[in-house]
């Protein structure tokens, strides 16, 4: 089996689904690194890894989704619960141009109270006031609870987000694209096939997106290689994914409870990621849940990353941001990578 998929890897081939599941479950490190690396030589210089430095904007913790994953949610009414002034949000941006930041993506909840003209002139107002900053405005999943709530259908309320000036709603909302786990955990994102027909709908109507997955929930391995397989064919049908990005589940103080999947299962699913995901450019591996440890992930196939300054979600269920960002380089150097800053990516044409 080895020799099989190391053959097939070398000459550009393309391993199925069984095999991504043996390599997850019966081979070692070094094979797993070494066809990562492979593959990852197909897009990218060996020993180069590019970053940005980027916030995510929490402008509201008002959501209705009930995710028994998320720390971060207040229900409307909530004493805790707040919506983000313009002003608030453009402190925010300040603070991460102040560290020499070039992109802010916005993530907040499933808000019953507002609509698409609310984000739409939030969004222009931050262009305008920051031009030199890219914005991914909005998650999938929030485009399609905006949309439902409006009565629209993805392609009008895409248009709608276009013509406002839009370039970005990234695939976050992703968590575990498989029907049996959402039904568990986050019955009000709906199912996989509504998920991708929003996703269709943005690129359709010149949206830019990306790829996300969370692991370290109960997902099975079943239900992961769900996500990669769906994920692979809706990139073989469209091909505009410029980025994949997989981080882990931090449990603290969310309903669903539990402990952080180790390291170790963090980097083999990345390098299976890697391998399997042979169609998308940019694997990246997330300072965000693993600090200076995703470095690491670099040698099992991941060619990027963000050095990200604030994060709520994140932040409430456990995980920690330093602006120490030169600990994090140093990292890179010291597994014998050379770290470039770079650029935020392009929307790509359908």
């Amino acid at each position: 089996m080895r020799e099989h998929i190391r053959s097939t890897v070398s000459s550009g081939g393309r391993i199925s689904r069984e095999l991504a599941t043996w390599l997850y479950q019966e081979a070692d490190d070094a094979l797993l690194k070494e066809l990562a690396g492979t593959v990852r030589a197909r897009f990218h210089p060996p020993r180069r890894a590019t970053y940005l430095k980027m916030a995510i904007v929490n402008y509201t913790n008002v959501c209705v989704a009930r995710c028994d994953y998320c720390a971060f949610y207040r229900f409307p009414g909530d004493p805790e619960s707040y919506l983000l002034s313009t002003e608030q949000v453009c402190a925010k941006i300040e603070a991460l141009v102040a560290h020499g930041g070039t992109l802010v993506g916005f993530n907040g909840g499933f808000h019953p109270d507002l609509h698409i003209e609310h984000y739409t002139e939030l969004f222009r107002t931050v262009r305008a006031r920051y031009p030199d900053v890219e914005f991914y405005e909005m998650t999938v999943a929030e485009f399609m609870f905006v949309t439902k709530r409006q009565g629209l259908d993805y392609d009008e309320s895409a248009r709608r987000f276009h013509q406002a000036g839009t370039r970005w709603i990234t695939g976050g909302g992703a968590e575990v694209l498989d029907d049996a786990f959402r039904l568990r955990h986050s019955p009000a994102k709906y199912k996989v096939d509504d998920f991708y027909e929003a996703q269709r709908a943005l690129i359709r109507n010149g949206v830019g997106t990306t790829a996300t997955m969370v692991i370290g929930f109960d997902e099975t391995l079943d239900e992961r290689m769900n996500h990669l397989e769906r994920l692979r064919d809706f990139q073989d049908e469209l091909g505009v994914l410029p980025s994949f990005l997989c981080w882990t589940y931090k449990p603290h103080n969310t309903d669903l409870a539990g402990e952080e999947v180790p390291l170790s299962e963090y980097l083999r699913w990345l390098a299976v990621c890697r391998v399997y995901l042979d169609n998308i450019e940019h694997i990246r591996t997330s300072v965000l849940t693993r600090n200076a440890d995703a470095m690491l992930g670099l040698l099992y196939g991941a060619d990027d990353f963000d050095l990200p300054t604030e994060d709520e979600v994140t932040q409430m269920a456990g995980a920690t941001i330093s602006h120490d960002f030169e600990i994090i380089l140093q990292s890179a150097r010291q597994l014998g990578f050379e770290p470039v800053a770079r650029a935020p990516l392009t929307p790509q044409e359908s």
